[in-house]
């Protein structure tokens, strides 16, 4: 057992957060089993653990960065490393409050660890997590948070660490044993609050750093449900919005208090947590591409995550399903279009391409026993392998399809059939995929040769199989050209997906074009909304 210290230092900061890792690694599972509120989708435990290791993650970087040094980081360092990780990497709802939670004590922390200052922090934690909650609920993380907080006061006088983490400790178990009584659906199934439960199990590490007693073992269930109390008595989360869409924001603080209204009157289970520029939103709708329209006004919305919820949300535990498809984006539009047909989304952002990490998270999220990974770009090939090796490792069955851009993701998300063989719908999605031609514009960044010739700053480029086949002055003429020879070999339908700045009429036109000089040629355009290439072409 570690030693007891006199403050909360940076090592101490770091030996919480790998015990908290190691807890929540422990008890994902069950914690996930016992998920029913705010939705039943079985992911609380996951989307704890993967907010704590980017929280832990940070904090090794911090130490990595002294390790040339005789001296560890200062505990302030630490602690607002700690809370920037978990805002960062935060996942889902309860995610995204243990990451206000966490930035709620970093701030206080920051000044000093010792008991006063924990004290005071965990009493901030707590305000700050239902300041960023749009409707705050009784019976959940919440109410964990508080009695936490409201315990820990109690130890007012004492200057020993332990004492404080301890009571809180203490008021945290006894409020999340009491969560049944308080929100109908606990009560109806039996069990705790997960977000709850996971909110113990990192004060148990807390503990645990501190030199505290060992945690209880495990995730335990209410054994009765208990007399129902409070406003929240009847809260039912059945039927409720059909996605939930998270992303990181940059912007200043006004633009987020009206992002707050606009995407409350969206949706519910409203989140919003951050500050100084950085925002993490957490939001559920039924309009997926408005939620995210909403994040673009209000500033630079990036890592955006928009995840389908199983229709048998009702469920205490979702089982996992069959197959799921997992696919990688380059804009919003396209996002939103293949989360409304039941694929889990990865946004590749202009010159940021997803990590293996963040593909295998999504891997994790698409809760499939199989799942079918489409990259769209033939620069992720190695990365996507690695991700499809990890989830491997964990007992998902996943397949590469070896799509190289959008539209053969489009066309191969078109011929998904989760109803037949695992074997069969690959094969049927990889042939789709590769009778898919696709070509992109691009705008010239300056004077360079390319195989179409040499091409000066501003023209537009048509790059078709990646590769410049075309140079032109304007959109449209580059795009004509660009059908033309593309449709030189033949086809049956072109997709078009257009990027933000693209007018309707410029579609429209290349709509007209097709239509009189290819007869048996059908065409189907999508907005792509926020996208690095103005015009993406795909020709089956």
């Amino acid at each position: 057992m570690p030693q007891s210290p006199d403050d909360l230092d940076a090592v101490a900061v770091r030996t919480w957060c790998s015990l908290a890792l190691e807890a929540l690694g422990r008890e994902r599972a069950a914690i996930d089993a016992i998920n029913v509120y705010p939705v039943a989708d079985g992911d609380t435990g996951t989307n704890l653990y993967l907010t704590v290791e980017s929280a832990a993650a940070a904090v090794e970087a911090v130490f990595a960065a002294h390790e040339t040094g005789s001296t560890t980081p200062a505990p302030a360092d630490a602690v607002r490393a700690m809370a920037h990780g978990a805002l960062i990497g935060a996942r889902g709802n309860s995610g995204t409050i243990l990451a206000q939670l966490l930035r709620g004590m970093a701030g206080v922390l920051a000044e000093s660890g010792d008991a006063d200052h924990l004290r005071a922090a965990l009493t901030e934690a707590a305000a700050a997590a239902r300041q960023a909650v749009a409707h705050p609920v009784e019976g959940t993380v919440l109410t964990v948070a508080t009695a936490a907080a409201e315990a820990a006061a109690g130890t007012e006088g004492s200057a020993v660490l332990k004492d404080v983490v301890d009571a809180a400790y203490d008021g945290a178990r006894a409020a999340l044993a009491a969560t049944p009584g308080q929100l109908a659906v606990l009560g109806r199934a039996g069990v705790v609050d997960a977000g709850g439960q996971g909110l113990v199990a990192v004060l148990g590490a807390l503990l645990e750093a501190v030199g505290g007693r060992a945690r209880e073992p495990g995730v335990r269930p209410a054994p009765e449900p208990a007399p129902l109390t409070g406003d929240c008595a009847d809260a039912d989360p059945d039927g409720g919005p059909a996605f939930e869409v998270i992303f990181l924001l940059e912007a200043p603080d006004d633009a987020v208090a009206r992002l707050r209204s606009r995407l409350d009157a969206l949706g519910d289970s409203l989140v919003v947590v951050g500050g100084d520029g950085l925002w993490n939103v957490h939001v559920h709708v039924d309009d997926a591409g408005a939620a995210v329209e909403a994040g673009v006004e209000a500033g630079r919305p990036y890592r955006i995550r928009i995840t389908h919820f199983a229709a048998d949300r009702g469920a205490a535990h979702r089982e996992p399903a069959q197959r799921a498809v997992v696919v990688v984006v380059p804009g919003d539009g396209l996002s939103g279009l293949c989360a409304e047909a039941g694929a889990t989304t990865v946004l590749a952002r202009p010159g940021e391409p997803p990590a293996s990490g963040e593909l295998v998270d999504a891997i994790r999220r698409a809760h499939a026993r199989e799942v079918v990974l489409l990259p769209n770009d033939a620069q992720l090939r190695h990365t996507a392998a690695a991700a499809a090796e990890q989830a491997r490792a964990e007992g998902i069955r996943v397949a590469l399809v070896p799509t190289r851009a959008a539209v053969q993701g489009i066309a191969a998300l078109a011929v998904h059939e989760p109803d037949r063989s695992f074997d069969e719908d690959v094969v049927a999605m990889t042939s789709a995929a590769g009778a898919t031609r696709y070509a992109e514009l691009a705008v010239a960044e300056r004077q360079s040769w390319t195989m179409a010739g040499i091409c000066q700053a501003g023209d537009i480029l048509g790059l078709i199989d990646g590769d410049v086949a075309v140079i032109g002055q304007d959109v449209h003429g580059t795009a004509r050209t660009v059908l033309d020879r593309m449709l030189s070999a033949g086809g049956e339908l072109v997709t078009l997906v257009l990027g933000e700045d693209v007018t309707d009429a410029l579609a429209d036109g290349l709509e007209a074009y097709i239509r009189e000089g290819y007869l048996a040629v059908d065409t189907v355009v999508y907005r792509g909304g926020h996208q690095a290439a103005p015009l993406l072409i795909g020709v089956e």
